[in-house]
């Protein structure tokens, strides 16, 4: 598996459609600076999933969007755009090129796309990490990241090491788990509140059904007499 293309349209300071293309198995990107070689490695970490805005030198998503400039009006939404050979299958999907795209909007509210269908965070998220691929993993190398990782702690550490055997799809898991259990704790404890609330009423049921029952046995004794 190998990157072909990365695809940019409104992402921070890429106001028009910007395609990069590597045909090579080494590529560079230079400019000087304030061209926008940085802007292009927070679009890998943002089409990968990236959820740390403060990351990506923002605040909230709609930093990431072009805010205009020159003649150039604001966008109302940023897209990224990441295409890879797959012809090894080393991604779980059984086609030969796979599209990954994610778009953020004006709202914050994010899109998510793998060839073209719409997806969730969670899709592209395992469909990466059975790749060991991620947004904060440890193929990609930000400013700063090299003293980050030398001045880690051992929590820091350990996370890193995670990330970079694969094991990030098992924490997501467990945390939907979780979340999962976590929910169906709050429906018991609304079903035992709800059991309370109705006991009484239950008791008034089951005496008027037994004066009910006992009305019935007293006109069949009626009747035969």
């Amino acid at each position: 598996m190998y990157l072909k293309s990365l695809e940019i349209a409104g992402f921070k300071s890429f106001a028009k459609k910007s395609t990069l293309d590597f045909t090579s198995s080494i590529s560079g990107i230079v400019g000087p600076n304030g061209s926008g070689k940085s802007n292009v490695a927070e679009g890998f970490r943002f089409v990968l999933g990236e959820q740390s805005i403060k990351s990506l030198r923002g605040k909230r998503g709609e930093d990431l969007i072009f805010n205009g400039g020159g003649d150039l009006g604001r966008q109302n939404r940023a897209s990224v755009k990441v295409v890879f050979d797959n012809t090894k299958r080393v991604l779980n999907v059984d086609f030969d090129e796979v599209t990954i795209e994610r778009v953020v909007h004006r709202d914050s509210s994010n899109e998510y796309r793998i060839n073209g269908s719409q997806v969730r965070l969670k899709d592209i998220i395992e469909l990466l990490a059975g790749a060991h691929i991620g947004a904060s993993g440890h193929h990609i190398i930000s400013q700063g990241e090299a003293d980050k990782i030398l001045n880690a702690n051992l929590r820091e550490r350990r996370e890193m090491i995670e990330d970079a055997l694969g094991l990030k799809v098992y924490q997501y898991k467990k945390q939907e788990s979780q979340k999962k259990l976590e929910k169906t704790d709050e429906n018991i404890k609304s079903v035992e509140s709800l059991r309370r609330e109705i006991a009484p009423h239950l008791k008034f049921l089951k005496k008027q059904v037994e004066k009910i029952e006992k009305t019935f046995e007293m006109k069949k004794s009626l009747a035969v007499l």
